[in-house]
């Protein structure tokens, strides 16, 4: 009997740990809004994730000054170190940076209380880096846990994963195929996932996301909504 009680609590910390991860599927996210990143009808929220990167975050950076248009990047804790230039030129040039963990690790994944000091930590970074507070908090892979749900609100961030993505990590992914995955969910009030690094996607899968930038905010402007980052989304 004792042995099954302790079976079963375990069992259910388990899920309460884990539960949370359910907000990757599409399903689930449709029915939390404010989480999937959902804001004002006539707006899109422009996010980058895994940088920042020298070989390619800079391209990105010049094509979004030639569109004329701003965007969140989460950066990753460990490559802000490296590269701590980068986010400065990042929040000089109009951008929001905010919070993508101090390693691309899933949280399931790893040993707990490691994520709460990794939040903290890359949280700390930024606002060092940049001169700003950061607000926001993705978590790599889009995989939540209840520590990084507490980690987070803890530090001040807001949790937010995304309504479409373009599928730009993969080795087969090109311009055109990134802007036909976003185009079904390309609508006033959505969240966009892109990476302007293959910091964990196929080597130089970035130059699909650079590609579609262009058509990407050509097309948001035909149905009349304005592109920016998250700060601007109005998000619930």
């Amino acid at each position: 009997m004792c042995r099954t009680t302790l079976t079963l609590g375990l069992t259910g910390l388990a899920l309460l740990h884990a539960g949370p991860a359910a907000t990757w599927l599409p399903v689930v996210r449709r029915r939390l809004p404010g989480l999937a990143g959902a804001g004002d009808a006539d707006h899109v929220a422009l996010t980058f994730d895994d940088g920042p990167d020298p070989r390619s975050t800079p391209r990105f950076l010049a094509e979004l000054d030639r569109l004329g248009c701003r965007a969140t990047f989460f950066v990753v804790g460990e490559t802000l170190a490296r590269h701590p230039d980068l986010g400065r030129r990042t929040v000089a040039e109009g951008h929001e940076v905010a919070v993508h963990g101090w390693r691309h690790r899933n949280a399931l994944l790893t040993r707990p209380g490691r994520v709460t000091g990794e939040i903290a930590r890359a949280a700390d970074l930024v606002a060092a880096v940049t001169g700003a507070e950061p607000v926001w908090y993705r978590p790599p892979y889009g995989v939540l846990s209840a520590e990084t749900l507490t980690a987070a609100r803890r530090r001040g961030l807001r949790p937010v994963l995304w309504t479409t993505w373009g599928r730009d990590w993969t080795r087969s992914a090109d311009p055109d195929s990134v802007l036909a995955t976003l185009a079904p969910g390309l609508r006033g009030g959505a969240t966009v996932l892109l990476h302007d690094c293959d910091h964990t996607s196929a080597p130089g899968a970035w130059r699909s996301a650079l590609g579609a930038l262009p058509g990407l905010v050509a097309r948001c402007r035909e149905l009349g909504l304005r592109v920016g980052p998250l700060a601007e989304h109005g998000v619930s």
